[in-house]
């Protein structure tokens, strides 16, 4: 397994090596100022494929990467149910609605971490590897064009909005990180049922990070503009280190989550079209329905894979599960002391 997680984060680390320097054309559009970021990607793309081919080689993540992937390019699903997996990809992925269930505020400093972080790499990684370069016709502005591969897309006025938002992205994309990876942070100290499980490097790291990245970032801009260039070396290697630092952090710790997402909603589209089909399993006891009989086949298959001797459970209810193991308790445990 490690050998073969080994050989998948080369792979993709030398594929996106190559997808660099030809993206950069030959590197003629790469700066050299930025190396540190984008070994940091490869470092990044390693760690993800060696953590991805360890993560779906264990048996419940298997059956998940399966179903899931399957799910999302069924043909059969394409064509039964076209809407479904758009509409999936814009509210379970995009929008996460299953989070406003739980509490509307988590929600929101959620859509504000993960839309601020998604525009951040839209920005940064493409700028990083040289795909996307900004050069002024005249030398000296106003007038600046957008080049991607070396072909123009856009050409702009700086002083226009679209000019604004262009030399101004990344602090857009801080101001939205900042209040979300604040308020988890406040909740993770304040909150008694999440400081009950946390672990600081696991659950606070990530959020500090964000945070210390997203001001050190603004205080770039915030020097440029008021200091003129004041600590602007001192502000640029530390927010280099944190963005750094960050990358290598991703495949290892709690954001790892991210790369697993789109599996799960995979595995959401394989209910739905479960559903569709009405194939819904009841509880053995009662008769109240559980969840797509597909699905319980599948929790049953990954149970025995896993050999728990318990795989029938996942055919009752968990009213009924509570009432059979109070019944067993009570004819197995608390009789025998009378």
């Amino acid at each position: 397994m490690t050998r073969r997680a080994t050989l998948a984060g080369t792979t993709v680390s030398l594929l996106l090596i190559l997808a660099i320097y030809f993206g950069s054309r030959m590197l003629r559009d790469f700066d050299s100022a930025l190396i540190p970021y984008a070994v940091a990607t490869i470092f990044l793309a390693f760690g993800i494929a060696y953590r991805y081919t360890v993560w779906v080689s264990a048996p419940g993540a298997r059956r998940l990467f399966k179903r899931g992937w399957g799910s999302l390019f069924s043909a059969e699903n394409f064509r039964k149910a076209p809407t479904a997996l758009p509409k999936m990809i814009a509210t379970y992925l995009g929008f996460q609605k299953f989070l406003g269930a739980r509490s509307h505020a988590r929600w929101a400093a959620h859509q504000l971490i993960f839309w601020g972080c998604i525009l951040a790499a839209a920005i940064t990684f493409p700028l990083t590897w040289g795909w996307f370069t900004f050069t002024s016709g005249s030398g000296a502005g106003p007038g600046y064009e957008m080049r991607v591969w070396g072909i123009k897309v856009l050409g702009y006025d700086s002083s226009s909005i679209i000019g604004w938002l262009m030399f101004h992205g990344l602090d857009v994309a801080a101001v939205l990180v900042i209040p979300g990876a604040s308020y988890f942070l406040w909740r993770r100290m304040k909150d008694r049922g999440a400081m009950t499980g946390q672990r600081f490097a696991y659950d606070l790291v990530p959020l500090i990070a964000l945070i210390v990245i997203s001001v050190t970032g603004l205080l770039l801009t915030f020097s440029s503009i008021f200091l003129h260039g004041g600590g602007y070396e001192f502000l640029a290697i530390l927010h280099m280190v944190s963005v750094v630092f960050t990358l290598i952090y991703i495949p290892f710790g709690k954001f790892f989550h991210i790369v697993q997402r789109p599996a799960a909603v995979g595995m959401q589209l394989f209910k739905y079209t479960a559903r569709q089909k009405d194939e819904v399993f009841h509880c053995r006891r009662c008769d109240t329905p559980i969840d797509t009989a597909p699905y319980v086949e599948n929790l049953e298959a990954t149970m025995r894979d896993l050999k728990l001797d318990f795989a029938q459970w996942a055919e009752y209810c968990p009213r009924c599960k509570r009432e059979l193991r109070g019944n067993a308790y009570l004819a197995n445990v608390k009789k025998g002391f009378k």
